[in-house]
This record gives C-alpha cells, sequence and structure tokens, in this order.
C-alpha cells in the first residue's frame, strides 16, 4: 500500500514538474486573440466594434459545431450499419465536408471582418499573427 501511495506521489510530482519545466505553447489561436486584445491597442470604438463581431461569430460557430457532431453522429451511425466504406458511409463523409468548409469560410469571413475595423498601422501585426496562426503546423 506504502509502495502504491509513493507511486501515486511520484507520478502527479511528475507531471506537476513537467507542466512547469515544459510548458505548452499556446495554440496560434489564443496568439491572435492575445494581440487583437491587448497587443494592438485598439480604441473604444474598435473594441466595441470586435465584441460585436466576436459575439455573432459564437453563436455561427456553435451551430456549425454542433452541426459537425451530428454529422459525426450520422457517420458513426453509417459505420455501424455498412460495416465499411458504403454509400452511407460516403454519404456521411460529404456532408461533414460540407459543414467543415461552412466553418472554415465562416471563419475566414470573421478574420477579414476583424481586420477591417483595424487601422492600417494596426493591419500588418494581424495580417503576420494570422499567417502565423495558418502556419503553426507546417513549422
Amino acid at each position: 500500500m506504502l509502495i502504491a501511495i509513493v507511486a501515486f506521489v511520484a507520478a502527479v510530482a511528475g507531471v506537476w514538474a513537467g507542466h512547469e519545466l515544459f510548458p505548452s505553447p499556446p495554440s496560434p489561436g489564443v496568439e491572435l486573440h492575445s494581440l487583437l486584445h491587448d497587443g494592438l491597442e485598439l480604441d473604444e470604438a474598435q473594441r466595441t466594434k470586435l465584441q460585436t463581431l466576436e459575439s455573432h461569430f459564437a453563436v455561427r460557430r456553435r451551430a456549425l459545431e454542433l452541426e459537425l457532431r451530428a454529422d459525426n453522429a450520422r457517420l458513426a451511425a453509417a459505420i455501424e450499419a455498412e460495416h465499411g466504406n458504403g454509400p452511407q458511409v460516403a454519404a456521411a463523409v460529404d456532408r461533414s465536408h460540407g459543414a467543415m468548409g461552412e466553418l472554415q469560410k465562416e471563419t475566414l469571413n470573421h478574420m477579414f471582418a476583424m481586420r477591417q475595423i483595424l487601422r492600417p498601422d494596426q493591419t500588418t501585426a494581424f495580417d503576420r499573427a494570422v499567417v502565423k496562426a495558418l502556419t503553426a503546423d507546417a513549422r
């Protein structure tokens, strides 16, 4: 029993030390969000417009994410029914790809709408952050 307790405490300490010594980098989307809210010195009008854009996008994103979840459930049902890559599975995959594409288009529309509220002196940093967010996995 004592060995199990010591092993558990050592495991917890190891996980804690790993998080402290090797923190994971923030996701690129978080960096872009941080830049918009903290790094570009937005004026009050820009902050108000940004909040409105983010509120509208959050609703649309949530709806598309729910659609993707429903598509995944339909895909699971098709896989369970066909036990292979049959016509139901193919149709479910095509449908989920449509929803994924819609989410990507909406995200890009949101990004360009945010860019429109920026002053010319702010767009360079914003554009760099967008490129970094889109190419983070490639590095």
